[in-house]
């Protein structure tokens, strides 16, 4: 017996294998997912043995159907109520955003407020920022002047150079007695066992995000925090595509030139931000948080800048900023302007801007021309052929690497966050945007869209139809892997 099973090892493995297979496929098609996805599964599946096993259980469990991420605590406190209500706008407010500025674009105000912990909010002052140069000298200052508390959640943290620079100060302002909790995502993160002992030792509360065995090896294979949030004593928050590391500063020797936006948030606005954070802090550091009003104190921001805050991922109940983004364009009457570094969609964001496109409405997407993934940069140029088909203008950012994820719409709506034009963004990672609401912000982004338009060039109908055949092959080839990237 054992010599036969010893013989046969890889038969009965194999066999094992597509045994879990059937099974595997049998629950994903009575899911009744997205087809596309269904289909992407199961060929991986069944070509890749063991492998596709192991993909599917990192990646294709529907977290928030199963809804692990807990947040009912922190959701029912009363805390979290009284702020919520306090920053829900009065009828004269809100008659007086609809006459000046919304019109139609008020059914985004009510999609996303009718999911939770996105109220509209009025009084914000907002400070667009170009590129991580120019973010970290002011987050540095705002960290340095912190009195109560510094909340920070990144999908990216290396004590590189800059890195190190944060860590410096977040250990200073630990030992001055402000409370300082982190948290970083263990797969995007790189800290030494010598800086995370520093932190310890002076204080800092940090914590990782799903932390897994070996990072090195997961890559993209499961659901991963990629917000980019910081709240400094409850009244000014950051929020944007920025990461912590020297990647994303341009200094005199840095090998690319990187293009990234961000944005310094001072107002009502950063109250959601902040109970964004709390909700993730109670689940990465595994214990009961009870809400303080110093968490929330009262601003004395004049500003009017109208912003909701907008996160979706595994522990929403509804893809919030895919929908946002979908309405957004679909209600669009001028232009819609995107710029995003991975352009991976789903079929209703694809005939979103199409249908917008051959209604007229001037649509135009800034994507890199080289990606930092081969497989990634294949599957978004497997999309440009049915834009061009409907008109849509494209470009290709040639300068360096165009990292941010800003949508503008005509002179009124604008959004800028973490969320990337893909299906991880939309339905798997936990993301958070900034949705704003004001002719004057919109017309600055706009204005920095027509800038990198100058660092881009456009992509010729004619020469992109007539493109190698190897390079279709390659596209396609990666657009079977779309749903996973």
């Amino acid at each position: 017996m054992l010599a036969f099973l010893s013989s046969n090892i890889w038969v009965i493995l194999i066999a094992i294998n597509y045994l879990l297979v059937i099974l595997v496929a049998f629950t994903i098609v009575t899911k009744n997912i997205n087809p596309t996805k269904t289909v992407s599964y199961i060929i991986v599946l069944v070509f890749f043995p063991f492998f596709g096993l192991i993909v599917y259980y990192l990646f294709g469990q529907e977290y928030r159907k199963n809804k692990i991420f807990n947040r009912k605590h922190i959701l029912n406190q009363k805390v979290i109520t009284d702020v919520s209500r306090r920053l829900e706008p009065n009828r004269q407010e809100m008659k007086d955003l609809k006459d000046d500025l919304l019109d139609d674009k008020i059914r985004l105000v009510k999609l996303l407020h009718s999911s939770e912990n996105s109220p509209l909010t009025i009084n914000n002052d907002i400070t667009i920022i170009k590129n991580g140069e120019n973010k970290f000298k002011l987050l540095l200052a705002d960290l340095r002047k912190a009195k109560e508390h510094i909340h920070m959640e990144y999908y990216i943290l290396r004590d590189d150079k800059i890195g190190t620079q944060i860590i410096d100060v977040l250990c200073e302002k630990a030992e001055a007695g402000v409370t300082v909790r982190l948290s970083i995502d263990d797969v995007g993160s790189s800290v030494s066992r010598k800086n995370k002992r520093r932190m310890i030792k002076s204080g800092v509360q940090w914590f990782s995000f799903m932390p897994v065995l070996f990072p090195g090896f997961t890559g993209k294979m499961n659901y991963r925090n990629h917000r980019k949030i910081v709240i400094i004593d409850g009244q000014i928050g950051y929020i944007g595509g920025i990461n912590v590391s020297d990647t994303y500063v341009n200094y005199d020797n840095s090998e690319k030139y990187w293009r990234d936006t961000h944005l310094k948030i001072v107002g009502e606005s950063v109250k959601s931000l902040q109970i964004h954070f709390l909700m993730n802090w109670e689940f990465v550091s595994n214990k009961k948080i009870e809400m303080e009003e110093s968490f929330f104190p009262k601003g004395d921001c004049k500003e009017c800048v109208a912003v909701q805050i907008a996160a979706s991922g595994p522990d929403t109940d509804w893809a919030n900023i895919m929908e946002v983004i979908f309405t957004a364009i679909v209600t669009a009457e001028k232009y819609v302007y995107l710029t995003t570094p991975y352009f991976i969609p789903n079929d209703q964001i694809i005939t979103a801007l199409q249908v917008a496109s051959k209604s007229g409405v001037d649509v135009r997407l800034i994507i890199p021309k080289d990606s930092d993934s081969w497989t990634a940069k294949h599957a978004t140029n497997s999309y440009i052929e049915c834009l061009l088909e409907a008109d849509i203008k494209i470009y290709r950012y040639c300068k360096g690497f165009i990292h941010a994820k800003t949508m503008v719409v005509d002179d009124v709506f604008a959004t800028v966050g973490t969320t990337n034009m893909d299906y991880r963004s939309f339905n798997i990672n936990f993301e958070i945007n900034a949705i704003i609401y004001n002719e004057n912000k919109t017309l600055e982004l706009k204005s920095h869209f027509f800038e990198d338009l100058q660092e881009s060039e456009a992509i010729d109908k004619e020469r992109w139809l007539n493109r190698p055949q190897l390079e279709k092959l390659k596209e396609s080839y990666c657009r079977l892997w779309a749903p996973l990237l």
